[in-house]
């Protein structure tokens, strides 16, 4: 099984309660594998954490646990069904 490390994308503004964005790292046998939630739900490979670990990105990253990501992402599923509802 795989070991899941979640990460808030902290913007500009934000805070870990309601963050800029969500980024997963899964550590597999083959290595780290990078995500970023996408606003369809789905997770893309993404480089937000590796340049946030070599300082490259203008916004922080803080480690959550699993059922605070799971919370987040109900959150961005309650915010991006309502943002696509007024376009």
């Amino acid at each position: 099984m795989n070991q899941i490390e979640y990460f808030a994308i902290i913007g500009r503004g934000r805070t870990k309660q309601n963050p800029s964005g969500l980024a997963r790292r899964k550590i597999t046998r083959d290595g780290p594998v990078d995500e970023a939630l996408r606003r369809d739900l789905t997770w893309e490979p993404d480089t937000a954490i590796v340049e946030w670990e070599h300082g490259d990105v203008g916004a922080s990253l803080v480690e959550v646990s699993e059922d605070e990501a799971e919370r987040l992402i109900e959150g961005f599923r309650a915010k991006w069904a309502e943002e696509g509802s007024r376009d």
